[in-house]
């Protein structure tokens, strides 16, 4: 159906009427519509992975490993540990507060959520994000990518299929829909995509004051340093692989990489070779190689590649007709140029090469930048890793890996600045989704009239004694 600001409207007033029965507090309720989901998506998993393809041209394996496999694996997470999560935490209320002795934190939901999800992992990006509203107590509209339209339809019905509106609920559409939706008072916005459309998320948002969590791709790319004493054959495999996956449109790929020039040589002949050995010598004829999701991401990549062309050193082809474009790398890269200060969300490969011992100079100019969702470094020496993770700025990331740090169960995947704010995952969707809420229990007894006036005289010596005690 088209949608109306007056149906988007109906939908948020059905689903705030809902959530008002109380229905979703029940941590029973909850497990029940998560198991819901479960099923739903292995019932429903031909269809999504035929939508996945028709939207990315994504191969069966891909898909699964990607996009479907992830979200059952989420929903397990969160079916694992909710009752304990969702359990209120009791605290001792304190000197200053008796005779009261007890005092709870209850999780409470926010109420009705809105979830904007890209197109890039339409599937996992969508229904990841549900799991861990409808583990936190709240309805959900969601508003889907038009640019994955196929993963759009099969996502409505299969949410149809599954819940009644009142409580989940898909809304399709352009940004204009968006929008409608982001006029709408939320509970809880959380929007997937990119820095400059998060800004006008938060701008809508800030109308009602709406709490808001950003996952985002951010505005100068993920950087991958490679070190002269990094293993150059399994920092290439491992890149290529990464860079490969959905043709590079992934928020946590690897955006340039800076490689010390004494190894630059044959680090950049490993990294052709596993290209090659993992796809072919051309990739866009390579069936199980995803396609760019519109022509104009196409023409994008075409036009930087004829801007670099005097420094491709491998790929810079590509098929219009089936919109794919090979893993092409630039080399060398200038630090300051253009192509490495702005997130490029496809197969171009910028590597800029450094000395090895003016690597902290590096850092410093990635510092400078806006933070980057995810670091990687190559390295053997360890020590240095684990300093460069604990002092710059980033999402998350890996030392002599790529990617599946946001596989580990039990960790926050998330942003900070321009990619992102909030975080979720397991137990930390949950609490993205859930606000804590203090409330003391008072007693009709033995009340003291400490807190109550009069504080001058010998009654506010007496009581200014026995605050200071209590605060001890």
């Amino acid at each position: 159906m088209e949608h109306t600001q007056g149906s988007v409207h109906a939908i948020v007033e059905k689903q705030r009427a809902y959530f008002r029965t109380g229905a979703t507090l029940d941590v029973g309720f909850r497990i029940e519509q998560l198991k819901k989901l479960r099923k739903a998506v292995l019932d429903h998993q031909k269809m999504l992975g035929e939508a996945l393809y028709a939207d990315l041209r994504k191969s069966p394996v891909e898909a699964y490993l990607c996009d479907i496999g992830p979200v059952i694996a989420e929903v397990d997470e969160i079916l694992k540990g909710l009752r304990k999560w969702a359990r209120p935490e009791r605290h001792f209320s304190g000197l200053m507060c008796f005779p009261s002795t007890s005092t709870a934190v209850y999780k409470m939901p926010y109420g009705v959520s809105l979830i904007i999800s890209p197109f890039n992992f339409p599937i996992l990006l969508t229904l990841g994000v549900l799991a861990a509203s409808i583990s936190g107590g709240n309805t959900a509209v969601l508003k889907t990518s038009s640019k994955s339209a196929a993963s759009t339809e099969a996502l409505k019905k299969m949410i149809a299929d599954t819940f009644p509106e009142e409580y989940v609920t898909v809304v399709d559409g352009g940004h204009d829909v968006a929008d409608m939706c982001l006029s709408e008072r939320f509970d809880k916005i959380f929007y997937t995509g990119s820095p400059a459309v998060a800004k006008h998320v938060l701008e809508m948002a800030s109308k009602n004051l709406t709490s808001v969590a950003l996952e985002l791709g951010g505005e100068t790319g993920n950087w991958c340093i490679v070190r002269k004493d990094a293993d150059v054959r399994d920092a290439a495999r491992k890149i290529a692989f990464f860079k490969l996956c959905n043709a590079g449109q992934i928020c946590i790929n690897v955006n340039q990489i800076a490689v010390a020039e004494e190894i630059a040589e044959p680090f950049l002949d490993e990294l052709k070779k596993e290209f090659v050995r993992q796809i072919g010598e051309r990739a866009e004829e390579n069936p199980d190689y995803p396609k760019l999701i519109t022509e104009k991401v196409y023409e994008k990549c075409e036009r930087l590649t004829e801007q670099y062309r005097d420094r491709v050193i491998f790929g810079g082809t590509g098929s219009r007709e089936e919109v794919k474009f090979s893993p092409t790398i630039l080399y060398p890269v200038g630090i300051d140029e253009e192509i490495v200060r702005h997130e490029l969300f496809c197969p171009l490969l910028p590597v800029v090469p450094f000395k090895d011992d003016a690597v902290e100079t590096v850092l410093d100019v990635i510092a400078g930048r806006e933070h980057p969702l995810s670091m990687y470094v190559f390295t053997a020496d360890k020590k240095w890793a684990k300093r460069v993770m604990r002092t710059l700025q980033f999402g998350g990331g890996c030392i002599n890996e790529v990617c599946i740090h946001m596989m580990v169960k039990g960790v926050p995947f998330n942003g900070t600045g321009h990619s992102g704010m909030g975080a979720y995952h397991g137990e930390w969707g949950f609490r993205e989704f859930t606000h804590p809420q203090t409330v003391l229990t008072g007693r009709t007894r033995m009340n003291l009239p400490l807190r109550e006036h009069p504080y001058s005289g010998k009654a506010g010596e007496r009581k200014m004694k026995l605050l200071k005690w209590f605060e001890r």
